[in-house]
This record gives C-alpha cells, structure tokens and sequence, in this order.
C-alpha cells in the first residue's frame, strides 16, 4: 500500500490523545485558550481586572458614594509560537497497519517526543520574570526540612488569596521526589494512602507529580513549580501528519508538526522553589 491510501486523520487523533496522557507540566494549565487561536503568528489577549476598593462605613447615615473607582485591568498576550516537528520513514506501511506494532512504536515515540517537547516550553516559565520566587537563594533539601519548605510554598499562596480548596499541583524532579518520600513515609505513622505507585503522591490539598524537565536557574538550582491549574495559560490548537514518499529511498515517510504557546496569565497563583542537594 503507498502512502495515498494512508490514512493521515487517524495518525493525528492518536497523537493528540498520546499527547495528553504524556503530558506533566501541560496537564495542569489552563487551556481554554485553544478555540481563539489556528495557526502559528496568532495571539488571544487574555483579560484581567484588578480588585475594586471596598468601603465600608458603621451606623445610620445615609450611603454617599464617591465618583465610581476607575479599576486598573490587566491583561497578557498568548502567542502561538512554539512548533515542533517530526519526520521519520516507514519502510514496510502495509506491514505496519496489519500488525500494528510498528505504527503504534512510531506513534508513540513521536508523541512522547512531543509532549516531552511541550513539557518542556512549560516548565521554562519556572524562570520568567512574572513569577515569585520563595526565596531568593536556594533551599538545601532534606528529610528533616522538605516538609516544612512545602508548607512554605502553600502558604505563600494563600497569602496571595488563593483559596484552602483550590487544587494546587508540586511538579518536582526525581531526586526531589526521593527525599520527599522518605520524608513523608518517616511523617506518616499510619502508613496512609496517600503516597501511591510511586509516581503521582498527595500532601494535604495538593498532588505532586514528578518529572525529568523541571527547569534550572543561572545557578544550577531545580525549580518546583507549585501552582493553581488557571497559573498558565497553554493552547495547542493544531497537530498536522503527512505522509509522502521521499524521492531518494524506496519507503513511505511521514511528518508532521504541532503549534502551541504558553504564557503565565495569573502570577499570584503561581510560586518557585529554588532547590538543591545537600
């Protein structure tokens, strides 16, 4: 079978649906962003509002008001500005759509590749300089002191009136995820469920996740991203396959592309923790 009789759309649903399960750092933003923007150059203008001043007066007399406040807006651009792209052959097509095997390999390396890339883009908002950081230098990780550090972090944002019930998700890297395991078995006397498979754990109303693209600052340091799932913004709003036959080789090829940007849209939802070995 030549790549005419290819049937690109189903590549594309596949790698969208690998897409998602293979993400970390994209798992948690908010993308209702996607339906505003098709191709790469496009932008949406994401809107905010700041807090109106309240006043508030005790006793009988009569309300006067003031001349209406005029509230300060906010407002950031998202660009669509990332592309990542693939382009591999596939020697034997017929073989691969009778067995499955070699589709479903190449299918999967392609959109971890690209997930991984996307993850990537993501995690590298760790270092904008929209976001605060909870300290300035670097906390020294420990069994004795993680605990207290991610306390500090949450803390942080509900100062900045995130809400007690609001989701909030840790994205730590590996070495992190050790300690903070031993940390949290040697806490935890009941031996409670709360740490699971030894990938995704909960620590009071947040989940920690784990993964290999946690950015790093000018220093060398990890950066945790802790953050509400509205902190960023991300939109993947086209995923292309085509498939074509190279003039130099006897093979069928396929290639395609991904668009997508990422923006941080609500700052005060967001911290970093800057970590390193002890």
């Amino acid at each position: 079978m030549s790549y005419r009789n290819f049937k690109p759309t189903v590549w594309e649903v596949a790698i969208e649906e690998e897409l998602k399960r293979n993400h970390i750092f994209v798992a948690d933003t908010n993308q209702k962003y996607e339906g505003k923007v098709s191709k790469a150059g496009d932008s949406v203008r994401i809107l905010g509002v700041g807090k109106p001043t309240i006043t508030t007066t005790i006793g009988d007399e009569d309300i006067i008001l003031e001349k209406p406040e005029n509230i300060e807006d906010t407002s950031v651009t998202l660009k669509i500005d990332h592309r990542s792209t693939f382009n591999f052959l596939v020697d034997d097509i017929d073989k691969a759509q009778a067995s499955g095997e070699i589709e479903s390999a190449l299918k999967g390396e392609s959109s971890e590749g690209l997930a991984n890339e996307q993850d990537i883009a993501v995690s590298a908002l760790s270092n904008d300089p929209l976001v605060k950081k909870l300290a300035s230098s670097a906390f020294t990780l420990s069994t004795d002191n993680i605990l207290t550090v991610f306390d500090k972090a949450l803390e942080a944002l509900y100062e900045n009136d995130v809400a007690q019930n609001t989701e909030i998700v840790f994205c730590i890297s590996p070495w992190i995820y050790t300690i903070f395991k031993q940390a949290y078995i040697k806490a935890d006397t009941n031996n409670s469920e709360m740490l699971k498979n030894g990938m995704v754990a909960k620590y009071g109303n947040a989940t920690i996740k784990m993964s290999n693209n946690c950015a790093k600052d000018s220093k060398g340091n990890t950066l945790v991203q802790v953050k509400t799932k509205r902190a960023i913004g991300f939109a993947a709003p086209l995923t292309h396959v085509e498939p074509y036959r190279p003039d130099e080789r006897f093979a069928d090829a396929l290639k395609g592309f991904v668009l997508y940007g990422t923006k941080i849209v609500r700052p005060k939802e967001m911290i970093v923790i800057p970590c390193t070995h002890a």
